[in-house]
């Protein structure tokens, strides 16, 4: 089968910058006359040494994932690309990803995934590139394909031939595992390769986490568990680990068809959104209720952990990973070097951090701010409070890994059979006792008019400013009047300790004296208007007061963040659309 290269003429189409996790719009946007043509080929154009080059290429099967893999596979082939490896199906979850590129040394990846978001005809689609650590492209690269959105006039497009337009590649069943090579009539021949799309993922995880170990734990007659795969991307790769791997009851896996509306849901693992399995998990609710539950978002990079009635924050979740790390997991029997976090994050991981002995890191939101310590080795495991959490594996958070995790910490802390069951509540109120525990809550406006969001940052903006010049001799401020004091109120700025780059502009924050702290951000995760995220973190190290209710232990602090930010007057809304 042969093909020729042909030069197809466009313009440059506005809005095609892309955010944290890469360019996010509704499908209807995509699918306009040569909108994912011009990004796709703004990046090949911004990548150097691409000729035969080998890409891996794969989504989250979402609407539209086919129609997308055909068009970028004919830029592929005219820009030179040599190979490009594409999951059975379409289908590659975003850790998968990570993965192959990093265990076949891949020049990098496209991934058609706009994560958490809805899918379906009216919802969203999105596009990101990997390079080849397996992690998103830095901003050195998605700068300059933004610069070339604005300039482009032409783009390079396989076909049949000079005088036949069509796909030359339209015959590939992506169902089916193999290879198939084409002749380039004017260049460098062109190959697909159909893989597994979890073979080489599983394997990796074979290789951290002890199966035996698991199997004989989830084969416990005393111990349910339940996995949630909201009709997204993990549920095959769900039922492969868990099931095929661990030996678990095929009915412990719910929702674990992919479909490409995601089932009409909204496929984030929160307490609003997966609320089907946080009821399933409550034994007021149901007298059969799992001793531990987990879910997973559209392309399989967060998760949720649950215990009986029981709710463990991802705050709580990435230091608890990290102090059970050596003990619990053997691919860190050697220990840590360091820890790291994003800025809102709740910093429940500094305190393990200063508890251990290790190096920590505050960064911006973004997982492509751990890559560079991770390369340079200086971090292995690392998480964000949007349910992200993941280690030196990948470049990607891993939701399947952060559930395994807590799997071995489980078993581990139950190494008899016939002893009662310690639970996922048993751990996570141990690990108050010995660090302290971290109120958090994140409230999230989600579709909020994008001038009034400006405007609730401004107004913080203000109060800063506002605070700046009313500082004590101490240096100590004070925020509408609130009892304990502020020591510090920013926009966060980051320097990257590895490489010198600076990210500024990170999120406004407020941290009090007792390590209290108010955090505003806008969100770039979103396809459409602006997300406001508000934090709200309060620090408790005396036992007696921390089995107390979150929101009711953060309302002071909560009303402070509102009543400052004046956010819903400046938004008009009266509640958030999710509370964390």
């Amino acid at each position: 089968m042969s093909f020729c290269v042909k030069d197809v003429v466009t313009s440059p189409i506005e809005g095609q910058k892309t955010g944290t996790s890469g360019l996010r719009k509704k499908v209807a946007v995509f699918m306009q006359p040569n909108y994912l043509n011009n990004w796709v080929q703004s990046l090949f154009s911004s990548l150097e040494d691409l000729q035969g080059a080998i890409l891996a290429l794969g989504g989250d099967g979402r609407y539209w994932n086919r129609e997308a893999i055909k068009i970028i596979l004919r830029i592929a082939a005219g820009n030179g690309v040599g190979k490009v490896i594409v999951g059975q199906d379409g289908i590659l979850c975003t850790p998968a990803m990570s993965a192959v590129i990093r265990a076949r040394k891949l020049f990098g990846g496209v991934i058609l995934t706009a994560s958490h978001n809805p899918a379906g005809p009216t919802e969203d689609f999105g596009i990101k590139y990997n390079v080849g650590n397996g992690g998103p492209a830095p901003e050195s690269v998605t700068d300059k394909i933004f610069a070339n959105t604005k300039s482009i006039a032409s783009y390079k497009y396989a076909a049949v031939s000079s005088e036949d337009d069509s796909d030359p590649f339209g015959a590939l069943d992506l169902s089916v595992l193999g290879s198939t090579k084409f002749t380039n009539s004017d260049g460098a021949d062109f190959e697909v390769e159909v893989i597994d799309s979890a073979d080489d993922y599983v394997s990796l995880l074979k290789t951290m986490f002890d199966f035996d170990q698991l199997k004989q734990f989830v084969g416990r007659s005393d111990f349910r568990f339940l996995f949630d795969g909201m009709c997204g991307v993990t549920g095959p790769y769900a039922t492969r680990i868990f099931v095929s791997e661990l030996g678990a009851s095929p009915d412990s896996i719910m929702r674990g068809t992919t479909l490409e509306d995601f089932g009409g849901g909204h496929p984030d693992p929160n307490l609003t959104y997966a609320a089907e399995l946080v009821d399933k998990c409550d034994p007021s609710k149901n007298p059969d209720a799992p001793d531990f539950g987990a879910a997973s978002d559209g392309d399989g990079d967060r998760n949720m952990i649950l215990g009986k009635g029981f709710f463990v924050t991802p705050s709580d979740s990435v230091a608890i990973i990290a102090a059970r790390a050596q003990g619990s997991i053997p691919y860190f029997q050697q220990g840590l070097k360091g820890v790291a976090r994003s800025m809102p994050t709740a910093s429940a991981l500094d305190h393990v951090a200063k508890k251990n002995g290790l190096e920590m890191f505050e960064t911006p939101t973004g997982w492509k701010f751990f890559g560079n310590l991770m390369d340079a080795g200086r971090v292995q495991i690392c998480g964000e409070e949007s349910f992200g959490t993941g280690s030196d594996h990948v470049r990607e958070k891993d939701g399947l890994f952060a559930i395994l995790c807590w799997l071995s910490i489980l078993a581990t802390a139950n190494p008899v059979a016939d002893q009662p069951l310690v639970t996922v509540e048993d751990i996570v109120v141990d690990h108050w006792k010995t660090y302290g525990r971290n109120f958090f809550s994140r409230y999230d406006y989600e579709n909020v008019d994008s001038d009034a969001a400006s405007k609730v940052m401004s107004r913080v903006d203000e109060v800063m400013a506002q605070m700046a010049t009313e500082k004590n001799e101490e240096g100590h401020m004070s925020l509408g009047g609130f009892e304990t004091p502020v020591v510090l109120c920013d926009n966060f700025c980051y320097e990257d300790p590895v490489d010198g780059s600076v990210a500024k502009g990170q999120g406004r924050r407020f941290i009090f004296a007792d390590y209290s702290r108010l955090v505003f951000r806008l969100s770039g995760t979103g396809s459409s208007g602006a997300t406001i995220r508000m934090y709200s973190e309060k620090y408790e190290p005396n036992e007696d007061k921390q089995r107390m209710d979150a929101q009711e232990a953060l309302k002071p602090l909560i009303e402070l963040a509102l009543r400052v930010s004046e956010l819903k007057e400046l938004t008009g809304r009266d509640a958030p659309t999710v509370i964390t």
